[in-house]
């Protein structure tokens, strides 16, 4: 603020087909008459320097906090950090001439008329918002009982289930992959897809000059096509035989590009000496399959790392977080961890090697560096697709933790631009990439599963939730909503049939 022409210029930037003109009249028309406007420019002397630095602390990963929510960035992006989003408002705060700070609530009346800007152009208060509460039944009615008041009852700050990947989400996401699991048993394959950024359906509508990092709105829409495709192919066309229910959740982890992990429940179940049919570890051969071969190369190699490359982003306490290079074995067998030992032949045994660049250095590579894939999906997708049975009880929580652990994260310092001194105070914040914002820009869903989970309520006599305002107070009082629980308890009452079912059968036979 400050330079009207420079003000004219960023907006201008973000559009080609803006009329300058028309811009010029909107921004003088608002100078003159915003309330808001006004406001703001009184604080640009008290301003401070915008000379700063974000430093990331992947080292810093918070207790009890899954590590790869808060890996360090593996490219150079575009994102931004948002600090207690989570856990609390994103409130405005105000400078005020006194030098006192002053805290506006997100949903302050004034949002709105920084939000619309053409409708509120006096930047008068936008639209009263009615204040949500909650609070357990019992609470409510023994308030109104004692004075008729409601003003001090309940919470009025709600971060329910419903808010995407917040930790009440993820959880409740975490329980239905173990209610899976409780009804059909172990989930038989684990498979990680991964968008990759040289598909043709991405290529052909870049500008000249652009590049897939570019055109993030581009990538996500071609990844979500993409696994919508995946799972009609697995699902519908019972590629490993009939589906008996799935999940899966995208992610980012701070590279750029979205993944997906999924989860698939089989209807027959993979034998133990059916997985070399399914999934393999092991460079094919180029005289008989060279686009199988070029896939792999391409996509499946992991690294190498180790001694071979020291200094590689996986490398933690000189060991591999990947725990590659793998064991060379003559056929698959059971591992100790919950995954079997996929074959891995050694050279000298019939097994392949290939060679990568690394450093600008050619390195040979055997079945050690070979990410398990399965060789129908690598050829049909043409991407990285890490495909793993995982039909053991020891590996399953592991595993339901895994694909619903939640949003990156990132712990994170502010210092000047010239100071390199250690930082000793940091923040938590959740990562939005790019690529990630445009996936939620588009409404994508993030969290997919079938069968629909339903979850039932458990709680004390009038001690369910409920959520109120000062208008339908006192009808809430009076007649409080029903619960799954309360409406089991009404079916056993006046249902015969019902009197046999027990509480998880409810869902079955009634809605």
């Amino acid at each position: 603020m400050g330079d009207s022409a420079r003000q004219v210029d960023q907006r201008c930037a973000h559009n080609n087909s803006l009329k300058r003109p028309v811009v010029e009249q909107l921004q003088l028309f608002f100078h003159q008459h915003n309330g808001l406007v006004a406001l703001f420019k009184t604080v640009l002397d008290h301003m401070p320097s915008d000379n700063h630095k974000i430093v990331i602390k992947a080292d810093k990963t918070p207790t009890g906090q899954h590590i790869r929510r808060f890996n360090a960035p593996t490219i150079d992006e575009v994102a931004i950090v948002i600090v207690g989003e989570n856990v609390e408002n994103r409130d405005i705060v105000l400078h005020r001439r006194n030098n006192q700070l002053q805290r506006v609530s997100e949903t302050h009346r004034s949002n709105d008329a920084l939000q619309y800007p053409i409708l509120f152009w006096q930047g008068e208060d936008g639209l009263n918002q009615a204040k949500l509460r909650s609070e357990e039944y019992i609470h409510l009615r023994d308030a109104i009982n004692a004075d008729g008041n409601a003003h001090n009852v309940g919470r009025t700050t709600i971060l329910p289930a419903t808010y995407v990947r917040s930790p009440r989400h993820m959880h409740e996401y975490a329980q239905d992959a173990m209610s899976y699991i409780c009804h059909y048993g172990t989930p038989d394959l684990l498979i990680t897809f991964t968008c990759n950024p040289q598909w043709t359906e991405i290529r052909q509508e870049l500008f000249i000059g652009q590049s897939p990092i570019d055109r993030h709105d581009i990538t996500a829409r071609v990844f979500k096509r993409k696994l919508k495709s995946l799972m009609d192919f697995i699902v519908k066309q019972h590629v490993f035989g009939e589906t008996r229910c799935w999940m899966y959740s995208v992610e980012w982890q701070k590279r750029g590009l979205p993944h997906a992990h999924i989860l698939i429940w089989l209807v027959e179940t993979i034998k133990s000496n059916e997985i070399d049919d399914v999934i393999s570890a092991e460079i094919p051969d180029n005289d008989e399959d060279p686009l199988l071969y070029e896939i792999v190369t391409k996509n499946m190699i992991h690294g190498p790392c180790g001694i071979l490359n020291p200094s590689s982003r996986c490398m933690v306490d000189g060991k591999c977080l990947k725990r590659f290079p793998r064991q060379l074995v003559s056929e698959t067998i059971s591992g100790n961890d919950g995954y079997p030992l996929y074959r891995r032949r050694s050279t000298d045994n019939n097994g392949r090697s290939t060679t990568v660049k690394v450093n600008q250095q050619d390195i040979e590579v055997d079945n050690r560096w070979v990410f398990p894939f399965s060789p129908l999906l690598s050829k049909t997708y043409k991407a990285h697709i890490n495909v793993e049975f995982c039909h053991s009880v020891k590996s399953i929580k592991y595993i339901c933790k895994y694909v619903n652990k939640g949003s990156d994260m990132a712990v994170f310092g502010v210092a000047a631009e010239n100071y390199n001194d250690e930082i000793t105070h940091f923040q938590m914040g959740r990562y939005v990439s790019s690529n990630e914002a445009m996936w939620l820009v588009f409404s994508f869903p993030i969290y997919e599963r079938h069968p629909t989970v339903v979850r039932l309520a458990v709680h004390l006599e009038n001690g369910q939730r409920v959520y109120f305002t000062t208008e339908n107070v006192l009808q809430r009082v009076d007649r409080p909503p029903s619960t799954t629980l309360t409406s089991f308890f009404e079916m056993c009452q006046n249902d015969d049939f019902g009197r046999t079912l027990l509480y998880s059968e409810m869902p079955k036979y009634y809605t």
